[in-house]
């Protein structure tokens, strides 16, 4: 069984793009019991992160989300807590 990565790395992408991975990686790391990931979108003008987070805030899998902490990209990502199974 192949095991997901704690992160999933968006740079470069448009938001159209990004939204079916980022669907595809929360499903995928909730069915194998992770709790607490990363989505890495990138500083840049700040738009790939705003669409994230307003998708994520209506994601029936997603408890909250903040931006990471300095070690984890500060701004650059976002971290995701999932709901409990």
């Amino acid at each position: 069984m192949r095991t997901m990565e704690e992160k999933l790395d968006l740079h470069g992408l448009t938001v159209d793009e990004a939204i079916p991975l980022v669907e595809k990686y929360i499903d995928s790391v909730y069915k194998q019991g992770m709790y607490c990931v990363w989505i890495v979108h990138g500083k840049g003008s700040g738009i790939l992160r705003r669409e994230i987070g307003r998708y994520l805030s209506q994601h029936p899998l997603v408890s909250s989300h903040e931006t990471a902490d300095r070690y984890h990209g500060g701004m650059g990502a976002t971290r995701i807590i999932l709901r409990e199974w």
